[in-house]
């Protein structure tokens, strides 16, 4: 049994079941509803964790900027603090968290042991209630405090608002530097909030499109090795890559199956046509879905396996299609102006996030899996390529703005209020959200 970074954490977490709180039954404190389109701030107090150096108040600000970014919550000003918590074990005094208007209330501490590790607590508090909520600690080196404030805060938003966190997660992508007419393309990979950035590919050969693996830390993508597009497989952990399979023709869009197991692309053949083949991992063969005289492209998996969407212009413009997995029952979906490309489903199974090109500018959107309730949620000069966030709550996409050199990344989440700028070491595009990690 393989015994990952996070199941050694979750392992040495405590639930905090201490004398000194009563806990409540588990219930969401904010109510989520993004049918609204504005969804209102809970306000929460961050008091830095209590320790000997800095490393408190940076795990702190990591875990107050993860929930600043959702849009769910409001990080109250430290200046109004009336508070000064000098014990993390002790129940705070809630009149003065009240006053401030502070609905949750975290405090914690961060020690080292005598093995160099990091010992990182906190407790969530309910502060108009008087009790509380949760609290656990954990162990790490100090290279992963990073991802210890991730795990809290995850613990913290999926407590507060009943919905999984996305923070424990990475993003990989296309790194582009240099000028345009001679743009180094290199597959990268960076924390959710754009901290440790590093680059898997010398940037030789143009790389496109990569995707994450469902099930392990494994990407699919593109690489233009030889002069034609081949999709390979890369195995993060480790750094082994293989090719998945020489195709003749050209090779588009590959993407995992749920479980992992198979790979589905467009291959363009010598006869112009563009059509939908899975290939499968283990046996190394190949299924043909289409077999239309248009272009077939851009495949993405419905959660379960059992459907997969697709763009097709086989009705003379290019919109979103529906079809079991094994290529039957094929129906189009989308009905709107201009044209669609890029669909991807939601985690969550409800909805399908598009690209679509309508009025002179691009625009990001989803719509039910049955083409209805169709939403728009950014707009630009020009922008592509959703790719949904593990809770299936926010979508990241790439960006050029009009006069930029190149694309960068942002993310904005299902009201449409919330986008976000991502940092990134350089020009980006093409994100894929990696799913929780282990």
């Amino acid at each position: 049994m393989k015994f990952t970074f996070k199941a050694f954490l979750i392992a040495a977490a405590v639930a905090a079941s201490f004398s000194a709180a009563v806990t409540v039954p588990a219930r969401a404190v904010l109510e989520i509803d993004v049918n609204k389109g504005v969804v209102e701030p809970l306000p929460i107090a961050l008091t830095d964790f209590l320790s000997s150096d800095g490393l408190g108040a940076e795990i702190t600000g990591i875990v107050s900027a993860n929930l600043r970014r959702s849009g769910l919550f409001a990080p109250i000003d430290k200046a109004a603090f009336i508070e000064k918590i000098s014990n993390p074990d002790a129940a705070p005094r809630f009149e003065d968290w009240k006053v401030i208007n502070a609905q949750a209330l975290v405090t914690g501490r961060v020690t080292r042991e005598a093995d160099g590790r990091v010992r990182a607590e906190y407790r969530l508090w309910d502060t108009f209630a008087g009790q509380q909520l949760s609290g656990e600690q954990f162990f790490a080196s100090q290279s992963n405090v990073r991802r210890v404030a991730h795990i809290i805060s995850d613990a913290i938003y999926e407590r507060l608002t009943g919905e999984r966190g996305y923070f424990d997660t990475r993003i990989v992508f296309i790194d582009e530097s240099g000028p345009k007419n001679q743009r180094v393309k290199r597959l990268a990979i960076m924390d959710q909030d754009g901290a440790n950035a590093r680059f898997l590919s010398d940037g030789r050969a143009i790389a496109l499109t990569p995707r994450f693996s469902p099930s392990r830390q494994e990407i699919t993508y593109m690489s233009y090795e030889g002069g034609q597009p081949q999709v390979y497989l890369l195995q993060l952990e480790t750094g082994q890559r293989e090719l998945v399979g020489n195709f003749p023709g050209m090779t588009f869009a590959p993407r995992f199956s749920p479980d992992g197991q198979k790979v589905i692309m467009s291959l363009l053949r010598d006869d112009g046509n563009s059509n939908i083949y899975v290939l499968d991992l283990r046996s190394r063969s190949t299924t043909r879905l289409t077999s239309s005289n248009a272009i077939d492209t851009s495949p993405s998996y419905s959660p379960d396996g059992s459907q997969v969407v697709f763009t097709s212009d086989r009705g003379g413009r290019t919109q979103i299609y529906v079809m079991n997995a094994d290529g039957s029952n094929q129906r189009r979906i989308s009905f709107g102006d201009g044209t669609y490309s890029t669909p991807v489903w939601s985690p969550r199974g409800d909805l399908i996030a598009f690209t679509k090109q309508a009025g002179g500018e691009f625009q990001i959107g989803v719509m039910r899996t049955d083409g209805s309730g169709e939403r728009i949620l950014s707009s630009g000069f020009s922008q592509e390529g959703p790719t949904w966030a593990p809770n299936g709550r926010v979508l990241m996409f790439f960006r050029q703005a009009a006069g930029a050199e190149g694309p960068r990344l942002h993310s904005v989440d299902l009201t449409g209020r919330n986008e976000q700028a991502i940092v990134s070491p350089n020009f980006a595009s093409d994100p894929a959200w990696s799913p929780l990690l282990d």
